[in-house]
């Protein structure tokens, strides 16, 4: 089973892009949030992503800002896939949903990058920062998205919603995580005007890359972008890596960086700091804590939706909800 009602998308994809069936529908392993399909016509395949079917936590899988972000980024110095046309006539697929190009490339799931030789990792790593300033340095006003997220203090703002999102999805106490939010609403620091275009889940699986070269041809996923604190994106790259190796916990934690041909979370977050001229950052601790945090409430809404049937991937959904204490003690240690 596709997932989507393939009698109703194809007469819908034919009347608004001109495209020709028959259709079939693949669905792309991988991902929690928006499930997103391969739709393969006659003339060509496009990407389909949709909000899951379901009672949804509000303002979740808005797909209706992916759509607009990545339109407004089209030709910009941020790499983004082609999006076509957003619907939002639920009587379609039984969701909302938004048409986009299917770019060829190479998605890494795991950073210590093993499909590729040890000299070459460096440069990929290289191109994810450069493709994170770039990011952080969208002239807001020429491509329209001044008013794509709340003015005030970022930080502030995104623990008290992540907060009220993890105790809507809560299903049994994790004390370790009580703890994170009452520290991480001491420690909030004051705003300091950095507003820049926020991806707010900036990782290496999120990066379509060429398949000949290192070289970001598309930075996929935008649900939770917003204007806001470029340092979120920036600590959560140090979060992912701190994170034990393997298929669940996708990170470098122990891992021989110098040896495997990978940079260190100093030189990573250095070389960001000269491509966006800033100095050095403080309490970068707490950057990373709030990550962990925002991870570890995500996660959770992932193993709310998986035990109320209409996560994504249900399996994974429920094995990644077990995380949810590690994030939070990880979250704890990071502010030291």
């Amino acid at each position: 089973m596709s997932g989507l009602d393939l009698a109703r998308l194809g007469p819908w994809l034919n009347l608004n892009l001109g495209l020709q069936g028959p259709f079939e529908a693949e669905k792309f392993s991988g991902g929690q949030s928006n499930p997103t399909f391969l739709i393969k016509g006659a003339s060509r395949s496009v990407v389909v992503r949709r909000k899951p079917p379901g009672k949804l936590l509000k303002s979740a899988h808005a797909v209706d800002r992916e759509f607009r972000v990545q339109k407004a980024l089209a030709g910009s110095d941020v790499p983004v896939a082609d999006v076509y046309a957003l619907c939002e006539d639920t009587a379609v697929v039984g969701s909302s949903f938004y048409v986009m190009e299917h770019v060829a490339g190479r998605v890494f799931d795991d950073p210590r990058l093993d499909s590729i030789t040890q000299p070459e990792r460096r440069s990929f790593i290289k191109e994810m920062g450069r493709v994170l300033a770039a990011i952080h340095s969208v002239d807001l006003e020429q491509t329209g998205l001044s008013d794509y997220g709340p003015t005030g203090n970022y930080f502030r703002r995104q623990i008290d919603r992540w907060s009220g999102q993890y105790r809507a999805s809560e299903t049994g106490e994790i004390a370790a995580m009580d703890r994170l939010i009452e520290a991480l609403d001491r420690a909030c620091p004051e705003d300091d005007g950095r507003v820049t275009l926020v991806h707010g889940d900036y990782r290496i699986d999120n990066l379509m890359f060429d398949t000949d070269a290192p070289e970001v041809r598309a930075v996929l996923d935008w649900e939770l972008s917003t204007l806001g604190h470029p340092f979120a994106d920036l600590a959560a790259v140090i979060m992912q890596w701190q994170m034990p190796p393997g298929d669940q916990g996708r990170g470098l934690r122990g891992v021989d960086r110098a040896d495997q041909g990978l940079v260190s979370d100093e030189e990573f977050v250095a070389d960001y700091c000269t491509r966006m001229g800033i100095g050095a950052i403080e309490n970068f601790g707490f950057y990373v804590a709030f990550c962990f945090f925002r991870m570890g409430a995500i996660l959770q809404g992932v193993a709310k939706r998986a035990l109320d049937g209409n996560a994504s991937d249900p399996e994974r959904g429920r094995k990644l909800g077990a995380f949810v204490p590690l994030y939070a003690a990880a979250g704890l240690e990071a502010l030291g």
